[in-house]
């Protein structure tokens, strides 16, 4: 398939609870804490799944102590492993393949990832070296979403994680590099940068345009009314964050996953695919 349009995107990349076998719910494993009720092992069915693989408290999963659930997105690889790898087989009608089908999910769900990734930074702004150079890697990563799941399992696909993350980072250069004027960090945002340690950090109103947080940790931190356009947010932890008034339409390489686990409302400006957390305020 040719890399999805930015229309395309969230009906190809985004979890289609509909059409899965409840996968996150049985394949993963999570601790009791604050955000899961109690513990499940990897393998094992969330005592809430019922047998069409709803949720029976989905309705209800933040009061009911499942905060967890309602951050998570599989990027589309549920509905990819079940209809399409299985042919509509679940892990119950075939227990021959649950171990199987319950390895390879993690796996698709990164390669859906990357893929998400790609298909940005094919939209950005760039040198045609580097647009031919992403458009490969998206082939190349989807022709492994495409194996067998089998095949998939014997693949490494760790030299091809770190050889697209290079690859975003060459991107991301060169978008904010077209920005007038460039980034720089000030007194107050010095400490700014990949792999920061931001916690609870107080940037409500700053100018972060074009920064590059990639890999940050911004869990709780007051982004009230930033500017997040052309923003390096790849990998950022937002949980908690604060995004009321924050704009994040021009940001780059944010997922719904970080936007489901940060805390925001009607006045944050998101991308135009994506869906607005229904327990933001």
């Amino acid at each position: 398939m040719p890399i999805p349009s930015r229309d395309d995107r969230r009906s190809l990349l985004a979890a289609d609870c509909a059409n899965c076998f409840g996968l996150c719910c049985v394949a993963l494993s999570f601790t009791r804490s604050a955000d899961f009720a109690f513990d499940k092992p990897a393998g094992e069915p969330c005592a809430n799944l019922q047998t069409d693989f709803a949720c029976g408290i989905h309705e209800r999963l933040r009061p009911s102590g499942f905060r967890g659930c309602t951050v998570f997105d599989c990027s589309g690889a549920g509905q990819k492993v079940s209809r399409d790898m299985y042919g509509g087989v679940s892990w119950r009608d075939d227990p021959a393949v649950r171990a199987e089908m319950f390895a390879v999910f993690p796996v698709v769900r990164d390669l859906h990832e990357l893929l998400w990734y790609l298909a940005e930074a094919s939209e950005l702004s760039v040198d045609a070296a580097l647009r031919d150079e992403v458009a490969a890697a998206f082939a190349s990563t989807r022709d492994l979403t495409d194996l067998a799941p089998g095949d998939l399992l014997s693949r490494d696909i760790e030299p091809l994680r770190s050889r697209v993350g290079e690859m975003l980072g060459r991107v991301s250069e060169q978008v904010r590099g077209q920005l007038t004027p460039p980034w720089t960090p000030s007194a107050v945002t010095r400490k700014v940068g990949p792999r920061a340690d931001l916690m609870g950090a107080r940037f409500a109103g700053r100018d972060l345009r074009g920064a590059n947080l990639r890999g940050s940790l911004l869990i709780a931190a007051d982004l009230r009314g930033t500017d997040l356009t052309g923003t390096d947010l790849l990998g950022v932890d937002l949980r908690d964050a604060m995004l009321d008034g924050a704009r994040l339409d021009g940001a780059l390489f944010v997922t719904q996953r970080q936007l489901n686990s940060a805390r925001g409302s009607s006045a944050t400006v998101l991308p135009a695919w994506a869906e607005r957390p229904s327990h933001w305020g």
